[in-house]
């Protein structure tokens, strides 16, 4: 049983962003500060990436835990009330992302996820960046520090 009506369940869920998110935000103030250029939110990409490296054939999507399952976090808990209707919802967007990066890849984009957990400890997400764009272009960019 949910605690709250919904009518109020409703109206909280309709808040929340797909998109210009906080763990968005982190991400590329990072990037840009290492001197990296992208467009965001591509809609003639499949999944509309988060952010697009062009330059580099790249793709980021920042993923929230919660929606997009991420393995073993704590953010990816299933809500007691209504479980299959969001097992069934969680089910979805897992088999949608998985076509998506597959079609990305088939195009030749190289894809990478950083999840919303990842982007609350900023010397991990460094490291993170970090493996990204040793991937990208073969060196390391980040050594300053970018806080």
């Amino acid at each position: 049983m949910d605690i709250i009506s919904e009518e109020k369940r409703s109206w909280n869920m309709s808040r929340i962003k797909g998109k210009n998110t906080k763990p968005e935000f982190v991400v590329r103030s990072l990037l840009y500060k290492m001197g990296y250029r992208f467009r965001l939110h591509r809609k003639d990409l499949p999944g509309t990436p988060d952010i697009v490296l062009p330059k580099y054939n790249t793709v980021i999507f920042v993923h929230g835990c919660f929606w997009h399952r991420h393995k073993g976090c704590k953010y990816a808990y299933t809500p007691k009330s209504r479980v299959k209707f969001w097992k069934d919802k969680f089910a979805g967007t897992v088999k949608r992302d998985k076509q998506h990066l597959k079609q990305l890849k088939e195009n030749g984009w190289e894809v990478f996820i950083v999840w919303e957990c990842e982007t609350k400890d900023m010397d991990k997400l460094k490291k993170m960046i970090n493996k990204i764009s040793k991937a990208i272009n073969g060196i390391l960019l980040l050594s300053g520090d970018y806080n």
